[in-house]
């Protein structure tokens, strides 16, 4: 069974799945359960809106935005206020 097959099964078990909810809500009316079933409905319905449009979209591996390093140097007054690792400050002493 391919991806598309299982969406479309899902897709026709939460249709009856919010056919079934619909016939409680006439039966039962508004009460604070049944709500909380309808919303969880429609959230697996976008849930599944959601796998469909992930499913149809090409599975092209993303590649990560390039950034160009110069090979200048870099201006010395960047590391005026910088401490030397694993020695500290210049003007301070190593603890």
């Amino acid at each position: 069974m391919s991806v598309h097959d299982d969406i479309n099964a899902v897709q026709r078990c939460l249709d009856d799945l919010n056919r079934s909810v619909s016939h409680l809500e006439h039966q039962l009316g508004g009460a604070l359960e049944i709500r909380r079933v309808r919303l969880d409905a429609d959230h697996l319905r976008e849930s599944v809106a959601l796998l469909r449009e992930a499913a149809a979209a090409p599975a092209m591996p993303r590649r990560p935005d390039l950034v160009t390093i110069s090979d200048a140097p870099y201006d010395i007054s960047l590391w005026t206020d910088s401490d030397d690792e694993g020695l500290g400050a210049r003007d301070r002493r190593a603890p």
